[in-house]
């Protein structure tokens, strides 16, 4: 699927569902086995790794939208530093780094073959980059980015993948790197998005956090609580809203709703 994103709407109220939407929800009350819940989360590291195995680098996209939505990313200068936790294969890093040369750029993820991805890559340069493996649900940040060291770090697409009981710890762990005065960046799955309404019965394992058919998991937020979630960790607010979208395939006659929660997140001096 080749998807056209149409022009997106911005707002802090949350999409209006469809009766059928409600009703699908409605019905979707029985939650996976504690069991299969367990396995799931033992085994997060191999199924985010067989999933980039069956990938590569060819299931997403380099996000060329993010200097528009933060453009933060383009005055730091000499000596700056950036994070990006949940990277991927890079397609988030490697198209900051030909906008923004000057910064020095850090890159982790959970996975240990997408972080082999991008150290394979022709635009991956020791001297402006370093790559690392990372669980974030634990204190191992701190092992290659130092203490209060990052101006700004991206959280794009990787908190909906992590328990919610985990993510108050990973903000406080993420928090440690982050320099007094700088700016977590963030994007993930919204309340009420079409991936969240289109899952069918049997995947549910939570309110509002469901396993895809590869055992990745994927949680979808509400604005309430990514506010709760960073201003309790010492963050200021400075952007928290829902991104509405549509994506569009003419050939498939598909048309559907897509939602995402976007924040800017200031530390405390």
């Amino acid at each position: 699927m080749d998807p056209c994103n149409l022009d997106q709407l911005v707002s802090t109220t949350e999409r209006t569902l469809t009766d059928a939407e409600k009703e699908k929800l409605k019905k979707d009350t029985n939650l996976v086995s504690s069991f299969k819940q367990n396995k799931l989360q033992v085994e997060a590291q191999k199924n985010w790794d067989l999933f980039y195995k069956r990938n590569s680098t060819n299931f997403f996209k380099d996000r060329h939208w993010i200097t528009r939505e933060f453009p933060e990313l383009l005055v730091l200068e000499d000596g700056s530093r950036i994070l990006e936790v949940g990277c991927g294969c890079g397609n988030t890093v490697f198209p900051l780094m030909e906008e923004n040369g000057r910064p020095f750029y850090m890159a982790c993820d959970f996975s240990p073959r997408a972080v082999e991805f991008v150290k394979k890559n022709p635009n991956y340069n020791e001297e402006k980059c370093k790559a690392f493996q990372c669980d974030i649900t634990k204190d191992d940040l701190l092992e290659n980015v130092g203490e209060q060291s990052v101006d700004i770090v991206s959280l794009f697409f990787v908190m909906s993948a992590i328990i919610p009981k985990q993510m108050d710890e990973v903000i406080k762990n993420v928090s440690k790197v982050v320099k007094p005065g700088g700016l977590i960046i963030f994007r993930d799955y919204g309340l009420y998005d079409h991936a969240m309404i289109r899952f069918a019965p049997g995947h549910k394992l939570d309110e509002r956090l469901y396993a895809r058919q590869d055992g990745t998991r994927s949680y979808f937020f509400s604005c309430d609580e990514t506010k709760e979630l960073f201003e309790s960790n010492g963050f200021e607010i400075e952007q928290n809203t829902y991104v509405f979208k549509r994506t569009v395939n003419v050939k498939e006659e598909k048309n559907v709703p897509r939602v995402f929660v976007q924040g800017k997140y200031r530390k405390k001096i």
